[in-house]
């Protein structure tokens, strides 16, 4: 059975498979809602709204996932950011954060920064398991999602800084490196 889906068209629904079933509930609360019966009709309300909810914040998930084939992998436990590259790699604690910041370069290829005191974690976006990184980055307070996946979407060569901490929310700041280490 596993010949039956083409790999390209499984990967695609893969990744499409929250905002699916996302888009099944609200259509099942929809269902129950235009049914016969004040309970079971504001069951059905009740579904359609969570369905709904969880169709919005799964859209913004599947817009910050970049993975793909860059090198590497991205964990996160417990609170700690882990990448493990080919030629680097380390760990931050989201609470050691000091700024979060987006690099693209001038062939758009894209890292994460995360800065903290003992030094930068640079993360491609592209990684392996760089999904959980929406999570991870949501706890951080003040950082806006809806800049971070402007800032994804862009095309702009440079750094981004998304957050800093301790920082009231500021507009997204664009610099360009004359001569960038990455």
């Amino acid at each position: 059975m596993s010949g039956f889906i083409r790999p390209e068209v499984a990967a695609h629904l893969r990744r499409w498979r929250e905002p699916l079933i996302s888009g099944v509930v609200l259509c099942l609360g929809l269902w129950l809602a235009l049914s016969p019966g004040p309970f079971v009709a504001g069951l059905g309300w009740a579904i359609a709204l969570a369905g709904g909810l969880m169709l919005f914040v799964s859209f913004r998930r599947v817009r910050f996932n970049r993975a793909g084939d860059g090198p590497g992998y991205v964990k996160l436990d417990e609170g700690e950011v882990t990448y493990m590259g080919p030629y680097y790699g380390g760990s931050v604690a989201l609470a050691d954060l000091t700024s979060l910041a987006l690099r693209r370069r001038e062939d758009q290829k894209t890292f994460w920064l995360l800065a903290h005191e003992e030094g930068l974690l640079v993360v491609p976006v592209n990684a392996a398991g760089t999904d959980v990184l929406f999570d991870a980055f949501t706890t951080l307070e003040g950082l806006s999602m809806p800049a971070v996946l402007r800032a994804l979407d862009g095309r702009h060569v440079g750094s981004i800084t998304l957050w800093r901490r301790g920082d009231l929310p500021r507009p997204v700041q664009l610099t360009r490196p004359t001569n960038p280490p990455i």
